[in-house]
């Protein structure tokens, strides 16, 4: 990851955390449903890694909410 985006994988993440929470998921229960490590779920969360369109796409169909919303990131 390039150090100029880490603010934007940041922002991403705190989009991950609401909508999880919004759903009252920990993220062991998000991570099993889409099945990848919890560890990497915090990751994301934290803004420390990238993650692929699978990711994202499974992530929404649980999270019961499109794409864009995890890409509008507020100021």
């Amino acid at each position: 990851m390039k150090p100029e985006f880490k603010e934007l994988y940041e922002k991403f993440g705190l989009n991950v955390v609401y909508y999880r929470k919004r759903k009252r998921l920990t993220q062991l229960q998000l991570a099993e449903l889409i099945d990848v490590d919890r560890s990497h779920i915090s990751a994301i969360e934290l803004g420390n890694v990238g993650v692929s369109f699978d990711v994202i796409f499974r992530m929404c169909e649980v999270l019961e909410i499109k794409p864009r919303d995890l890409f509008d990131f507020r100021d």
